[in-house]
């Protein structure tokens, strides 16, 4: 059996001003989680490894997420952030690449207050930098962003992308379209990998079951297929709406028809693929 790998997961040392997103409600994640802290999880659902993605945009989480790689036999890969807007973003990049647990970078699009930031000339050119590093972008959008989104891909057709979250979709209120709609769109791009994560809390925290997800869940599988698919937790954020082992076994459950060699496409092939981890 392949390794199974949770290809999407932050780690942080919690602070009120430095994590001011988490607010009243979210009292569960208010504190630090550490490889430590993740192992035991890891470990229960038969996991072997995982990647650590960005949930600031410092330059300095990005170095310590790769401290904690380098000391972590768990943290196969790193989803860093850093300025791609910048004019620096080259020299930057230039030395971030020098560490290989780097896998990829990311921008927190979806707190940008304009709609089409994803398409700014200044992003663009960065983007184009990252072309040929062998780093892959990871697209961290909501739902009404797809349009643009598709439009930003088609500009850079030789960089690899994956789509955090399938944009998420507004399951809470039972939205589908135009959600299903451009995912397939966007899909149709093979150079764009989508990530099964991050859907339990996209639902009701309190009352979703396996059934509120699974159109979202089949719509993704269509428009992707196993081969463009992986599976992350989004732990902790997930713990807002369920434990770890309650949301993997969740996830295996809406992937249960699927054939064994299509299951470790998504929990493991595709991630280790994508994010080079077997060169590490």
């Amino acid at each position: 059996m392949a390794e199974r790998i949770d290809a999407h997961h932050h780690l942080w040392r919690y602070s009120k001003e430095e994590y001011d997103w988490i607010g009243p409600g979210m009292e569960v994640i208010a504190c630090d989680f550490l490889p430590v802290n993740l192992q035991a999880e890891l470990a229960a659902c038969g996991i072997g490894s995982s990647v650590a993605v960005q949930a600031r945009q410092t330059l300095a989480e990005t170095d310590w997420l790769l401290e904690l790689a380098e000391s972590s036999a768990l943290v196969r890969g790193v989803v860093g952030w850093a300025p791609i807007a910048d004019e620096r973003f080259p020299a930057i990049l230039e030395k971030l690449r020098t560490n290989k647990k780097l896998k990829g970078l990311r921008h927190i699009i979806q707190a940008e207050p304009d709609d089409e930031f994803i398409l700014r000339k200044d992003f663009n050119v960065g983007i184009k930098a990252l072309c040929g590093s062998g780093l892959v972008y990871d697209i961290l959008i909501y739902e009404r962003h797809l349009p643009a989104a598709i439009k930003f891909v088609d500009r850079h057709p030789n960089q690899v992308f994956v789509l955090d979250h399938l944009a998420k979709p507004r399951i809470k209120e039972e939205v589908l379209e135009p959600w299903r709609t451009n995912l397939f769109e966007l899909a149709k791009r093979e150079n764009v990998y989508g990530k099964l994560s991050g859907m339990v809390t996209e639902a009701d925290w309190t009352q979703w079951n396996v059934s509120d997800l699974r159109p979202y869940v089949d719509a993704a599988l269509e428009a992707f297929s196993p081969a463009r698919l992986m599976f992350g937790s989004d732990w902790p954020v997930c713990l807002l709406a369920s434990n770890y082992r309650m949301w993997y076994q969740t996830a295996q459950d809406l992937l249960g028809e699927l054939s064994a060699s299509e299951k470790e496409l998504v929990f493991g092939g595709v991630a280790n693929r994508i994010y080079s981890l077997e060169a590490i």
